[in-house]
């Protein structure tokens, strides 16, 4: 018996971590991916910086960069969550400058955008974790994790 193909539902950069779908339904996976679709994708960031609430605002509203403007976002505040793994190799760690934790939804998919958009408002990213895709989680999956999941 043949196995059915199996595609990534969107991809992960080198150096993001998270929630990464694989299915054999390319109908789900191109609703997941497809722009026109403009399914929500959550990631928890963690920046480089004590994070302004004017940078906040900027997040909340778009921001301009080099290929345009990017669609307004949900950006709030986050603590560092309890269930985090460690981060092989780990984020650098500077004594003198503080971290601060955000959870950013997007409706649009351009590459390394939450990166590009840390940076544009003064905060590079140091970590970036997805969360979610549309309805589905990382809930509770440590790395390496699978979970299946069926109509």
């Amino acid at each position: 018996m043949r196995q059915k193909d199996v595609y990534p539902a969107g991809r992960l950069d080198h150096d993001s971590e998270g929630l990464l779908l694989l299915t054999d339904d390319g109908a789900l996976a191109h609703r997941l991916t497809d722009p026109k679709h403009k399914q929500p994708k959550t990631y928890l960031v963690q920046v480089d910086g004590a994070l302004s609430d004017e940078a906040m605002q900027t997040l909340r509203r778009g921001v301009v960069l080099n290929d345009g403007p990017t669609l307004p976002t949900i950006a709030v505040h986050a603590q560092e969550p309890s269930w985090l793994w460690p981060r092989d190799p780990p984020v650098r760690f500077r004594k003198s400058i503080p971290t601060s934790w955000l959870s950013i939804t997007l409706h649009e998919g351009r590459n390394r955008q939450v990166r590009r958009m840390t940076a544009a408002v003064g905060f590079p990213t140091l970590r970036l974790i997805r969360v979610r895709i549309g309805d589905y989680t990382l809930d509770g999956l440590a790395p390496g994790d699978t979970r299946v999941l069926s109509r």
